[in-house]
């Protein structure tokens, strides 16, 4: 395999937020162009998520998982990993038997929008483990705040005019995920991956920079391209329900962690999947997609339950 001759491109956050109108409209473009081109796009110069928190964040995951397994399940949830701990060998890719070296936790909203019910999302499940609550909660307020501003750039290039996009996810059903990938030994199962290759089931993802190497997205013209970046900066791709909207002008990106670097040593990654409101209609993007009527109308509820069931996590 020939060897990508292309890197992924690098936007300053600070000109979207700070910057003058031509600031946010090259960002705009950038970040659009770039998700076009890749399904992902790599954010520096942000203070949303400050260094001194993702360093609070994966100390607490350093301790946190070298628990017993029998006090990590006793947080376990049943209903399809919504909230809490889901185990190692549960989740695998869809379309692979095998499962992913990995275990996580869920993290999901803690307040349901205006008007709706107080069991609108599920309750979210907290260890006693000291500053896990509060600096988890810290973590998704700040990557949900950047991914309604990423919606916002994107919606001025995308379906001008609209709000559709940043009010669909707007208090919407994103979790926030805490991985581990355990050190591998001579034991591991053949063919398994750390993460296998894959393509993220919500609108847009938001993955602050992994401790260690391993990530990989699959370019148009099918190679794999390493992602790597400084630990301070926030890699924002693509998922389905983005690329449905969309009828597929933007991609969701296959992208895999592979088993490489010092194995002996554990993985940890923070991703926050944006999801909109579960009611909201996935329709079409009407002056976006070249082909608005091919592209079928459903509910992100109904999207998001026949992808998990296509992952392992509900039967």
């Amino acid at each position: 395999m020939t060897l990508p001759t292309k890197s992924l491109p690098e936007l300053s956050l600070n000109d979207f937020i700070n910057g003058d109108s031509a600031s946010k409209e090259r960002f705009a473009k950038a970040l659009t162009n770039s998700l076009i081109e890749f399904g992902f796009v790599v954010l520096k110069d942000q203070d949303l998520v400050t260094p001194a928190l993702i360093k609070q964040a994966y100390d607490i995951l350093e301790g946190f998982y070298a628990q017993p397994l029998s006090e990590k399940t006793k947080y376990k949830n049943p209903g399809g990993g919504k909230r809490g701990y889901t185990a190692f060998g549960v989740e695998h890719a869809k379309d692979s038997e095998t499962p992913d070296l990995k275990e996580f936790w869920h993290i999901g909203q803690n307040t349901p929008p205006p008007g709706k019910p107080a069991d609108y999302f599920a309750a979210n499940i907290w260890p006693d483990y000291d500053g896990f609550e509060d600096v988890f909660r810290a973590l998704y307020k700040g990557l949900e705040d950047m991914g309604l501003l990423m919606l916002n750039a994107l919606a001025s290039q995308i379906d001008l005019g609209s709000d559709y996009l940043p009010e669909m996810a707007k208090q919407g059903n994103s979790i926030l995920r805490l991985l581990h990938y355990p050190p591998i030994g001579d034991d591991v199962v053949p063919n398994a991956e750390r993460a296998a290759a894959h393509e993220d089931i919500n609108l847009i993802t938001l993955l602050i920079a992994a401790n260690g190497k391993g990530l990989q997205l699959l370019t148009r013209e099918g190679e794999w391209l390493d992602i790597n970046t400084a630990p301070e900066n926030i890699i924002v791709d693509a998922g389905d329900m983005l690329a449905h909207i969309t009828g597929g002008k933007i991609p969701a990106t296959t992208h895999r962690v592979i088993n490489t670097g010092d194995l002996s040593k554990s993985r940890y990654s923070i991703p926050f999947f944006m999801h909109p409101k579960p009611e909201t209609m996935l329709r079409p993007l009407e002056n976006f997609c070249d082909n608005p009527e091919n592209v079928e109308h459903i509910t992100a509820n109904d999207s998001l339950q026949k992808r998990l069931r296509e992952i392992g996590l509900i039967s």
